[in-house]
C-alpha cells in the first residue's frame, strides 16, 4: 500500500495591507508617546493610525508589546544611520556630532521613560536591537577618540545620559515649544565633548556596564 506523500504548507506571509497598518500604528504611537506619554489610550493610538482597535490589539496584544516595538524601530533606525556613517568614513567628531543630533530627532529623550522597571528588559527583541546600536555608537566615539577630537575621560554612557536628559520634554505648559532649543544646547554639549580637554570632569566616567545596570 502507497503512503500518502505529505502536503507541504506555505507558511503565510503577512498581506501588504496588514504589514503596512502596522508600520501606521507604530509611527502613531511612536508620536503620541512623545506627545502625551506612554500611557495615552490604544483607541487614541488607533484613530491617530487610521485603522481599528481591533487592529491595534491584533499586532500588539499590550502596551508592552507596542512600548517595544516602538523603541526597537528607533533603535534600529539609529544603528542604519551610524552603519551608513561609518562606512561613508569623514571627520570622526563630525560623524559623531551628526548621530547626536539624528538621535534627537528620533525624540530617544522621550522614549526613555517608557523603559520602566514593569518592561521586559531582557527581551530577545530588544536585547538584539540594544546591542547592536550600543556597538555601534561605541565603534563611532572609538573613532574619533583615536583621532584625538574626543576627550579621553568620556565614555558611552556619559553620552547617552546627557543626550536623553537634553532631548526629554520638560513638565508643563509653559515649557511648549521648548524642543526649538534642543539642537542648540547639544551642540553646545558637543563643544564640551571636544579634545582637547579644558577642565576637569568630577566624578567617574559612565560605561556601557553602569548604563545596563541603570
Amino acid at each position: 500500500m502507497d503512503t500518502a506523500t505529505p502536503v507541504q504548507r506555505r507558511v503565510a506571509r503577512p498581506r501588504a495591507d496588514a504589514l503596512r497598518n502596522r508600520e501606521r500604528i507604530v509611527a502613531a504611537a511612536r508620536e503620541m508617546f512623545v506627545e502625551f506619554g506612554p500611557e495615552v489610550p490604544f483607541d487614541e493610538i488607533a484613530r491617530r493610525a487610521g485603522v481599528g482597535n481591533a487592529t491595534v490589539y491584533r499586532n500588539f496584544p499590550d502596551r508592552d508589546a507596542l512600548a517595544r516595538e516602538v523603541v526597537c524601530a528607533v533603535m534600529d533606525r539609529t544603528s542604519e544611520w551610524v552603519e551608513q556613517a561609518l562606512a561613508e568614513g569623514g571627520d570622526a567628531f563630525e560623524t559623531l556630532s551628526g548621530f547626536v543630533h539624528f538621535a534627537a530627532d528620533e525624540r530617544i529623550g522621550a522614549l526613555c521613560p517608557m523603559l520602566s522597571e514593569s518592561f521586559d528588559q531582557h527581551h530577545p527583541d530588544l536585547v538584539a536591537a540594544r546591542d547592536r546600536v550600543t556597538e555601534l555608537i561605541t565603534e563611532l566615539m572609538s573613532r574619533a577618540r583615536e583621532a584625538g577630537q574626543l576627550r579621553p575621560d568620556v565614555e558611552f554612557g556619559d553620552l547617552m545620559i546627557a543626550l536623553s536628559q537634553l532631548t526629554r520634554p520638560l513638565p508643563g505648559t509653559a515649557c511648549r515649544g521648548i524642543d526649538r532649543f534642543v539642537h542648540r544646547h547639544l551642540q553646545l554639549f558637543l563643544d564640551g565633548m571636544r579634545a582637547p580637554a579644558r577642565s576637569v570632569l568630577p566624578g567617574v566616567a559612565a560605561t556601557v556596564e553602569d548604563m545596563r545596570r541603570a
